[in-house]
């Protein structure tokens, strides 16, 4: 069994992809040989359809769905928005992404959705897809889960971060779901917090272009913004032990790492943490931005 990561980013990071994916394809010695790139995701800023983070991703749709065939992986739109109405789905721009990556050569392209509603609407207009149940859903209950698991449509679910503490839960499953499970493994919100489905559902309506003001997020952690650090003190993380002693060993191998609303530089040290040995790290920010005239101050 390998781990399979699924990488933020389709339309946020681009240009780092460009100079990462050729390093990983020359020098696989520098990386983990248990582990493997299954996706990226993302979704190009203002769309319509997009959830869970709104106003990043600027690369040509053209070039991303060129670089994923390159490079033989999956990729993935984000199109997780959860409040789409009927007339929603007749978005011309979220179609021609459609269009454009249902058809992208010898590589399936994946959604990740929180609607029935467009998932049915693709299912029937663009049966090249195959479809992954996106954690904006907020599914906290195991059995709750469980049912989303079984449910066919669905080639993968990614669960709310908040049940990654308890993966003896997950013994229970059979071989089939645990294959379906995307486990989330770098959120750094806050554990306990209530208001987690409301703030993916605030984000929805700024991509719809509805009135509404910002969410205004109770955690106590909130002034800090996101830090690596903070995510690996999380009770939800999931890291390269947890991956190795745990999770594949329990018969699960893929793991969704977020940050589409980061800076390069943070999804940098995310490969660099969970692909890439200890000892050639330095030579991949070497190859990547570091040498010996960059000043940081």
């Amino acid at each position: 069994m390998r781990a399979v990561y699924h990488l933020p980013g389709l339309f946020e990071f681009l240009e780092l992809y460009r100079v990462f994916l050729p390093l990983y394809r020359k020098h696989r010695d520098w990386f983990y040989d248990w582990c493997s790139i299954g996706s990226v995701y993302g979704a190009p800023a203002g769309c319509r359809w997009d959830g869970g983070r709104a106003g990043f991703g600027e690369a040509d749709p053209e070039e991303a769905a060129e670089l994923m065939r390159e490079y033989g992986i999956s990729p993935r739109l984000t199109f997780s928005n959860s409040l789409l109405r009927a007339e929603d789905l007749a978005d011309p721009e979220c179609n021609r992404l459609c269009g454009l990556f249902g058809e992208n050569g010898s590589v399936s392209a994946g959604v990740i959705l929180a609607s029935d509603l467009l998932l049915d609407y693709l299912r029937g207009k663009y049966p090249g897809f195959y479809f992954v149940s996106s954690t904006t859903k907020v599914l906290t209950g195991f059995r709750e889960l469980e049912e989303e698991l079984k449910r066919p449509e669905f080639r993968f679910v990614v669960p709310d971060f908040r049940l990654n503490r308890d993966p003896e839960l997950f013994a229970s499953l059979t071989g089939e779901l645990k294959s379906k499970v995307e486990f989330l493994c770098n959120e750094a919100c806050w554990f306990e917090c209530p208001d987690r489905k409301a703030c993916y559902e605030n984000v929805s309506r700024k991509n719809l272009s509805m009135e509404c003001g910002d969410h205004i997020c109770v955690s106590p952690y909130a002034g800090r913004g996101y830090r690596f650090s903070d995510a690996m003190e999380n009770p939800g993380f999931i890291g390269i032990r947890e991956i190795l002693d745990i999770y594949m060993p329990g018969g699960f191998s893929n793991f969704k790492i977020e940050g589409r609303s980061l800076g390069s530089a943070m999804i940098l040290e995310f490969l660099l943490y969970y692909m890439t040995r200890p000892e050639y790290q330095l030579r991949v920010r070497e190859e990547i931005y570091l040498d010996s005239s960059l000043d940081l101050f």
